[in-house]
This record gives structure tokens, C-alpha cells and sequence, in this order.
């Protein structure tokens, strides 16, 4: 990333409100104020899940009987792996491979092996849906890596697509949960999704999400045996939401404020299309208050065949760039919260001079667009942010100046 003041004081409030809602600092804090009474066994899924359940630890620790935490690959950065009442797997995001099927094999195996008398405590973020799963009869795991790589490309919300995940999966939708059996849990989330809809949040391994038609999707996946009814009998599970994106815009609002900086908070972001909301956002920058401005959520980029590297928040920040192209005093950053935005940038931070840097690179805004190619343009440029794994997800941040 470029180095600028300007630039410097958006990166250091996207490094204060991840801290904010980093998992360690939330469940710890959360468990703190709600002690839980004797035993317990945890189970932490998801992109933050060695963060959290580092929280467990910090806060109950002495009351773990076991626990099994599941997460992406690299991202066991946290002190619990060794810890000998772990059981800590690796598993590929965003697409399902070998390893999450065998940890959701784990997954069922830990849950059936808890005394009968267990207290479970989950832990779930965003991630999830791709790191644990058992796909119903019939369901190959080569035909689910080719649904979720489809559903991935298509362009859909996250709703939409969690609907179709949930319909070929024996513990999402809230499956998961008769297989407590009675058992008592609670289940602490980091929301990754719009609106913070609790079915959503990693598919709803222990809550269904409200019952509705599939979208359409392409013939090759026709012959899928879809399971689409509504489950019934999952049994009483306590949910709580520790962290959100409303908490991250509330610590940019306070950390901007702090370095005297006239703040507002735009809440979620106005459309969904990442292309669309770039330019959509350049345009209202441009014409706002100076200051800090602030928006989060989660935008859609549907890939072409020839998909280049890129996630949807570098895709939002090109659009923003060939608007903001020529503006000496305007910047703009879009940030994955987990620090992955389809690849290992987080995302990118864009200012009027972006377009031509990244033109002198040798690199066309309007063909990388086109291609889904945005991380070309934007090495090019200089532009590309890198935070690594941050023990959180809790969407997209979208962080505008105008010095």
C-alpha cells in the first residue's frame, strides 16, 4: 500500500475497528458479563474461530471439558492448538474440499461422544459454511464444490445462496441441532451477514433460516437431491450476536472522532452490485461533508468465465477510482473485516491518482472490471491492502475521506 498521511489514518481506522471486533475480545467479554454455571464443551466454527475460542479460554477456560474448533487454513494463529482438550482441523475456504467434509464427520462424532448431560457452548463466524459440512445422500464432493463455486460466481445474496447450500447439507438449516438431543446450548456469533439474520451466520447449523423456494439455478445441477422442507423438532438453543458490522462503524465513528475528525456513519451500503456501489459511493464522497464516512455490508460481483483475481472490495474500489480519477483530495477504502478479499488482500485503498498509476502500470480499469480482474490493476497502482488473518468477519468496511 502507498504511504500518504491521509491514506495512513484510513488504514489505522480499519486497524482499530478490526480490533474492536477481533473474536478473542468479544467472547471473552461477553462470557465475562454472562458467566456460565460448571462444565462446559466447545465447539468454534468459522474464519474467527481460534479467536474465540482463545476468548473461551481467557474467560472460563477452567470449566472446559473439550472442545473441537474448526477453521480456515492459517488461520490457527491463536494460543489454543495446544491446548490438549482441542481438537483443532483445518479446512479450505471459500470452497468445500476433503477437509471440511471430514470435519464435519468430526463434527457430528463430538457432538455423539458428549455425555448425555453435556453443556455446549458454539462458537460461530462467518466461514462456516464452507469449512464444516456433511452433504446429504446422493450429493458428491466433487458435484458440491461445482454448486458452491457456481452459487459463488452467480451474483446472488447470501441468503439465496445459504438457501441452496442448506438444501443439499444434513446439518445446516438448523439440522445440526437435533443432534444435541435435548442438551443445553449456547451459541455465540459474529454476524457476517446482512441484517444479521441468525439462520444465515454460517448457514444456521442450529437455527433455520425462514423457508423459502430455491433460486433458479443452471440444469447441471438439476438432478441434485434438494432437500427443501422445513425442519421441525431442532430443540430450544440459546443465540446471542457479540459482534457485528454495526460494531465496526461504531469504532471507526469513535477512533475517527478521536483524531478530530468530522465522522459520519452511512450504515449499510446503498446497493448491492460492488461496481455499482463504487461508483455510487466515489459520487457521494466527492459531494459530502470533509471528513470521515463511513458504510458497511457486502456487495455481489458476477464473475465471467475468464474471472481474473480479485474480491468484490477491490472490485468496488476500481469502479471508485475511475470516478474519483483527478480528486487530490478524496480517498476511499474497501476491507474484507476477515482480511480476505478472494485472495490474500484484504482489499484496496483508492485515491484520485489511482487510475493513472495503475494506467502507467500498464493496466486498463475497464478491461480488469470486465474480467474480474481488479487485484491486476490495483498491484498495479500500488493500491492493495494486506491485514492477514484478524481473529473476526463481520462483512465489509468502506472507509471515505475528503482531507
Amino acid at each position: 500500500m502507498r504511504d500518504s498521511p491521509s491514506r495512513e489514518l484510513l488504514f489505522d481506522l480499519l486497524r482499530q475497528a478490526l480490533a474492536a471486533v477481533h473474536g478473542r475480545v468479544m467472547v471473552r467479554d461477553w462470557l465475562a458479563g454472562h458467566p456460565r454455571p460448571g462444565p462446559f464443551h466447545l465447539v468454534a466454527l468459522g474464519k474467527a474461530a481460534a479467536a474465540m475460542a482463545a476468548g473461551a479460554l481467557d474467560a472460563a477456560g477452567a470449566d472446559l471439558q473439550s472442545g473441537l474448533v474448526v477453521t480456515r487454513y492459517g488461520h490457527l494463529d491463536e494460543p489454543i492448538h495446544t491446548d490438549p482438550r482441542l481438537l483443532c482441523l483445518e479446512a479450505s475456504h471459500p470452497l468445500p474440499d476433503a477437509q471440511s467434509l471430514a470435519a464435519g464427520n468430526a463434527l457430528q462424532l463430538f457432538l455423539g461422544r458428549a455425555p448425555r448431560d453435556a453443556r455446549f457452548l458454539f462458537l460461530i463466524s462467518g466461514g462456516t459454511s464452507s469449512l464444516v459440512e456433511v452433504p446429504v445422500a446422493g450429493v458428491t464432493p466433487d458435484e458440491l464444490r461445482r454448486l458452491n463455486r457456481w452459487l459463488l460466481g452467480s451474483g446472488l445474496p447470501i441468503a439465496d445462496i445459504n438457501r441452496v447450500r442448506t438444501a443439499v447439507s444434513r446439518i445446516k438449516g438448523g439440522r445440526l441441532a437435533a443432534q444435541l438431543h435435548g442438551r443445553q446450548a449456547t451459541q455465540l456469533l459474529i454476524s457476517d451477514v446482512p441484517g444479521d439474520v441468525v439462520g444465515d451466520i454460517g448457514s444456521g447449523l442450529l437455527v433455520p433460516s425462514p423457508t423459502k423456494a430455491l433460486p433458479k439455478l443452471p440444469a447441471e445441477f438439476a438432478a441434485l437431491p434438494f432437500q427443501t422442507g422445513a425442519v421441525r423438532g431442532a430443540g430450544q438453543v440459546e443465540t446471542f450476536i457479540v459482534a457485528s458490522n454495526r460494531h465496526a462503524r461504531a469504532a471507526v465513528v469513535q477512533a475517527a472522532r478521536a483524531a478530530g475528525q468530522a465522522t459520519q456513519d452511512h450504515g449499510p451500503l446503498p446497493v448491492a452490485d460492488a461496481e455499482v456501489c463504487g461508483e455510487t459511493l466515489a459520487r457521494k464522497l466527492m459531494a459530502a461533508p470533509r471528513g470521515i464516512h463511513v458504510w458497511g455490508g457486502e456487495t455481489t460481483v458476477r464473475l465471467p468465465p475468464d474471472a481474473g483475481a480479485g474480491g468484490r472490495n477491490q472490485h468496488l474500489a476500481l469502479a471508485a477510482a475511475r470516478i474519483l480519477a483527478g480528486q487530490r483530495d478524496t480517498f476511499l477504502l474497501a476491507a474484507a473485516t476477515d482480511g480476505s478479499d478472494g485472495s490474500d488482500d484484504a482489499g484496496a485503498l483508492v485515491d484520485g491518482a489511482s487510475l493513472a498509476r495503475g494506467r502507467d502500470a500498464g493496466y486498463d480499469a475497464d478491461l480488469c472490471l470486465k474480467r474480474a480482474a481488479s487485484a491486476e490493476f490495483l498491484e498495479g497502482s500500488g493500491d492493495l491492502l494486506h491485514t492477514g488473518p484478524t481473529g473476526t468477519n463481520v462483512m465489509d468496511l468502506i472507509i471515505g475521506y475528503r482531507a
